[in-house]
């Protein structure tokens, strides 16, 4: 087969098993940091400590695993919509080792105490240099294959991923200014409020464009795909995507409640969190309806279980987001677990369950096989992820709100009613639910990985699927 009638799976398959790889790592390591919280002795130090573990979870997670799912879902997504070949072979392959050099370069460097110190933008300067190259090679993959498209209409996932690129490299370039000292140590080019203004400018939009935008085109097209069904509302899923990416870029102050961030500045990321409501719900419900007459598929299929499951997990944390951007309730909220409760709701229940959903789709097609090895361990792992997310979150809801309360109490002669180290004993039993949540999850990536091996094992890899000859069908 030509080049030219070929798409090039190569690629999207190596993506799209470092997903789990990744996914596995990050969710270990999130595992130990919950248990260092409940028995500190789990600190070995300096290279192993909470402090150096946590940044490396959060990039693990959300840079390695949720990445590489874009990257596969993107690459294979713009492809079948566009009925045309990646724009160019090598690049995609730059990007695929230029990621994976620097996700092992961030597992090196933040252990070692190497780091900017900017939530989600930890890695220092020499590393940041790859992440730009690497990501100006995507947006050169991916909008050059949408450039030399055979169908005339741009379908809406790809409107999703070209924004999640674009906004990604905007953020990045941005907050990533630094005045380097020496390899491994720079400063940041602001200063003061200005510095923490641009990292919540960046830090909201990571969570906004990286962690919704992007797995919101794996919604539109994976959903319709798995579900057999086109999408519910065409109108309201541009609509959905305008109103978000207008609307998502203003909420960042929302992290700098009574800060010294001026009140007005405040106002406005609580103003805009609030109207994020309405056209993150937009998404939401058009992704329930496309399963419109196609309900009862969820009995037999659990990718589609996945796929939806994340979607209501997505409206659950898209309500809950805007609530405690209201001043009155980040002041109970803020600094306490239900924050984080709060962020893994979405980034188990959203973000993770639709990645898995996915690739369980993409697996079987990269490979030459019908299905996946066992769909009665996929539902298992559905069922198993489900259970964590719920008893992980639930129990920092309740930590949340009574670390908040017990904060705020005091006695009739204004001196504080509980000692800061009264309130942590208190979380201790809550902690060990989080733990026990996040290991249950933990371990339905195990049960992934061994139906991801079973379901490649003397496989031929399908590196190059034909390109239908008549460009007018769906992708």
């Amino acid at each position: 087969m030509s080049e030219q009638s070929t798409y090039n799976y190569k690629v999207v398959r190596q993506f799209s098993i470092m997903t789990v790889v990744w996914g596995i790592v990050g969710m270990l390591v999130g595992v130990i940091i919950a248990a260092q919280l409940i028995w500190p002795d789990l600190n070995f130090g300096p290279w192993l400590t909470y402090g150096r573990l946590r940044p490396l979870h959060t990039n693990a997670v959300i840079f390695a695993f949720g990445g590489c799912a874009l990257f596969a879902t993107s690459y294979y997504a713009v492809q079948r919509t566009s009925h045309a070949r990646l724009f160019s072979d090598g690049l995609a392959a730059f990007t695929f080792w230029g990621w994976q050099l620097i996700i092992v370069l961030a597992a090196v460097t933040l252990p070692l105490g190497i780091t900017s110190g900017k939530e989600y933008a930890e890695l220092e300067w020499p590393i940041d240099i790859l992440i730009t190259l690497v990501w100006v090679s995507y947006a050169i993959v991916f909008f050059g294959t949408i450039m030399k498209r055979k169908i005339p209409h741009i379908y809406v996932a790809n409107w999703f991923f070209g924004a999640f690129i674009l906004t990604v490299a905007v953020l990045h370039l941005v907050n990533s200014a630094a005045i380097p000292v020496s390899l491994t140590k720079s400063y940041s080019a602001y200063a003061g409020v200005q510095d923490a203004m641009i990292q919540w400018w960046y830090g909201h939009n990571a969570v906004g464009f990286f962690l919704t935008a992007g797995f919101l085109g794996i919604m539109y097209y994976f959903i319709p795909k798995q579900a057999g069904r086109p999408v519910y509302s065409y109108r309201l899923s541009v609509v959905h995507f305008w109103a978000l990416i207008f609307t998502y870029m203003w909420a960042g102050p929302h992290h700098l409640h009574y800060t010294a961030l001026p009140d007005w500045a405040q106002s406005i990321g609580m103003l805009f969190s609030l109207i994020l409501l309405a056209p993150s719900w937009g998404g939401m419900i058009n992704g329930m309806m496309t399963l419109s007459g196609a309900w009862h598929k969820l009995r037999d299929d659990p990718i589609l279980k996945f796929l939806v499951t994340s979607l209501s997990f997505y409206g659950m944390s898209t309500f809950e987001g805007p609530m405690m951007s209201i001043k009155t309730v980040n002041a109970l909220s803020h600094y306490t677990d239900w924050t984080i409760g709060h962020v893994h709701s979405g980034a188990l229940g959203w973000v993770a369950m639709v990645s898995i959903g996915a690739i369980y789709y993409l697996i079987p097609r990269l490979f030459g096989r019908t299905e996946m090895h066992s769909v009665k361990l996929i539902n298992v792992h559905f069922w198993i992820s489900t259970i964590g997310v719920v008893l992980y979150i639930s129990a920092l809801w309740i930590a949340g709100v009574m670390q908040g309360l017990m904060w705020r109490a005091v006695n009739a002669d204004g001196t504080l009613t509980y000692s800061f180290a009264e309130a942590v004993k208190a979380t201790y039993p809550y902690h060990m639910v989080r733990l026990l949540g996040g290991s249950i999850f933990f371990i339905g990536m195990l049960i992934m990985a061994y139906n991801v091996w079973k379901t490649i094992a003397g496989q031929r890899a399908v590196d190059d699927a034909k390109i239908p000859a008549v460009t007018l069908a769906h992708a």
